[in-house]
């Protein structure tokens, strides 16, 4: 059967999709391909990668050659004032957060006790002192009587000696007496004086021994007198030592009642009003002094390469996260749960085993802004470096640039390519 010459040709069919010219496609495609690789639009993305590039690789280096933590704050002494006698508060004069300097007044206790026990000890110090003059004028009194009494027992002394010797005189010309009598040289009168002279002197030198031992006696008496004085004059003596004692107690209770500050610090935790009694070792404010330092808990696992002396940037929150230079001063001997309240016990139970922290203190190295309060428990987030390679900025800035102009080059030949 032949085919009709006027017979329309069949339709394409309905689920055949219909075929877009390529022609404008390519035109379309071309025109953002000339657009893209064109200086304006390379040169810019090259450097917006450069700044990319700078910052990736500043973070790289720095993640290999630091560590940080922001587990950090601030650190500080914690000086807590307590008066050191009991009394009403007579006058205070800080606020909360003021900043005062060492041997500043800070509270003022009505004296009026203990200015008049002081008035009182002072009063028995006084008459300790009388007491103990006086005793000591006895016991030179003492000392003048034993040496009047050693005076008059030698003399008395002296004098038996000389008794003595006129008795043994007298009692040899007695007994030539008695041979002369004998022999009728000399009358029986005679014979009497010598006896009679005899008899004296005996009597005599018996006497002079008699005071030469009372003497002898007084001297041991004044003796043990002296020793009863100098007894009496150690015992005053240590009453006047104990006066003095509580003399200086008192005034340094007196003193007490004006609390100083210790050192430079701010006020903080103001419990003391005028009027209130305070207690000995109440607690009344704390003092925050200017110098602080930070206490980071790192991973036991970043303290490989940490060691003290090494170089730290110190971001504080509170400033605007502003970095301050610092160095580590030390590290603690032992993870920080050893030394919590409730230690862990990893020998009983189920043992998981936990990444510990540990504190390391870091210092600051340059001074914190003085118009700004710094105090314990800001966050702050520390970086130490514990590698001793260190990329320069520039040289990261470098590789960057070189690295953009690079992608920009061949980004810029693969789109020419394509364009060809």
């Amino acid at each position: 059967m032949s085919e009709n010459p006027n017979q329309p040709a069949p339709a394409p069919p309905q689920n055949q999709p219909a075929q877009p010219p390529p022609a404008p496609e390519k035109k379309s495609n071309g025109e953002k391909l000339q657009k893209i690789n064109s200086p304006l639009f390379i040169w810019p993305a090259a450097v917006v990668l450069a700044v990319l590039l700078f910052v990736g690789l500043d973070y790289f280096f720095d993640a290999m050659t630091h560590e940080s933590t922001d587990d950090a704050f601030i650190a500080g002494h914690l000086v807590s004032i307590g008066p050191r006698i009991s009394g009403q508060v007579a006058a205070v004069y800080v606020v909360d957060n003021q900043m005062v300097r060492s041997n500043a007044l800070l509270v003022e206790i009505d004296p009026s006790d203990y200015a008049t026990t002081l008035e009182q000890k002072q009063a028995a110090k006084t008459s300790a002192n009388a007491n103990f003059k006086a005793a000591v004028a006895g016991y030179n009194l003492m000392a003048v009587k034993i040496a009047t009494a050693k005076a008059t027992a030698k003399e008395s002394e002296a004098d038996a000696a000389a008794a003595a010797a006129t008795a043994t005189n007298a009692e040899s010309n007695l007994k030539r007496a008695q041979d002369l009598v004998k022999q009728s040289t000399i009358s029986a009168q005679e014979f009497d004086q010598f006896k009679t002279a005899a008899d004296a002197a005996e009597a005599n030198f018996n006497s002079a021994r008699q005071k030469a031992d009372a003497d002898e006696s007084k001297v041991n008496e004044a003796n043990a007198q002296l020793q009863a004085a100098k007894a009496e004059t150690d015992a005053v003596f240590s009453q006047l030592n104990q006066s003095k004692t509580e003399v200086d107690s008192a005034q340094l209770n007196l003193s007490y009642a004006k609390i100083f500050a210790p050192g430079d610090g701010r006020v903080t935790r103001k419990q003391v009003e005028v009027g209130d009694y305070l207690q000995t070792g109440q607690q009344i404010m704390s003092l925050v002094p200017t110098d602080v330092w930070v206490v980071a808990n790192f991973k036991e696992s970043q303290l490989k390469k940490m060691a003290p002396g090494q170089p730290a940037l110190v971001e504080i929150d509170a400033l605007g996260s502003r970095k301050f230079r610092a160095h580590v001063d030390s590290i603690q001997a032992g993870s920080g749960a050893a030394f919590s309240l409730l230690p862990p016990e990893n020998a009983t139970g189920n043992f998981v085993k936990v990444v510990q922290r540990v504190p390391v203190k870091i210092i600051f190295d340059e001074p914190l802004p003085a118009d700004h309060t710094i105090g314990p428990g800001l966050s702050v987030t520390p970086s130490v470096q514990t590698s001793s390679f260190r990329v320069p900025d520039f040289v990261t800035a470098l590789v960057a640039i070189f690295l953009a102009f690079a992608a920009a080059v061949v980004f810029q030949f693969i789109l020419s390519r394509r364009n060809k």
